[in-house]
């Protein structure tokens, strides 16, 4: 008897804290779907320590993924899917980072990463930081950060049919089931 196959809903939103085990989760959610697997890859590795924890992620992860790095435009990568394939975005909280620092238009990239999510044929599991669960930041750009991540996540999670919050490894479904 084969290993039991999940059928992904069109889009699922897992959610935690940095180093909660969120990725890892989706990781496991993206392979036992049984689809060929595409990692589209938010993160930019300016210095040593991001280039070790992409190398790290990388390591984790394993073979059999497809790998698009899309630091901003996540429309075209997620545009070309095939129906056979399964797509992690990981992570929504570098995206978007990556847009506050280029000082990007948020709501123009905001609305096109939504619709390019719902149009996508592929599903696709999106890894994204809970940040609202700390103390209010010190300075102006972490407010502007965490208010906008905010946002962004609710959005995401209202088009998601399965949200997922994973805490300490431990993940907990907020919407929809796992099946």
């Amino acid at each position: 008897m084969g290993a039991r196959v999940l059928d992904l809903p069109e889009l699922t939103l897992i959610l935690g804290g940095a180093a909660s085990g969120k990725s890892v989760f989706a990781e496991g959610l993206v392979v036992q779907s049984g689809r060929a697997r595409v990692y589209l890859a938010t993160a930019q590795s300016f210095d040593d320590e991001m280039r070790a924890k992409v190398s790290r992620h990388q390591t984790m992860r394993g073979e059999g993924w497809r790998t698009i790095e899309a630091p901003l435009d996540l429309v075209p990568a997620l545009a070309e899917a095939h129906r056979d394939e399964v797509v992690l975005l990981d992570c929504a909280t570098m995206w978007l980072s990556n847009h506050m620092l280029a000082d990007g238009d948020l709501a123009k990239a905001e609305a096109a990463l939504i619709r390019a999510l719902t149009d996508c044929v592929a599903p696709v599991v999106v890894v994204s930081n809970e940040v609202g669960l700390s103390v209010v930041p010190e300075n102006a750009l972490a407010r502007r950060f965490r208010e906008a991540q905010g946002r962004l996540n609710q959005r995401l999670a209202a088009e998601a049919s399965l949200v997922v919050n994973v805490i300490a490894g431990l993940p907990q479904v907020l919407k929809g089931t796992l099946s």
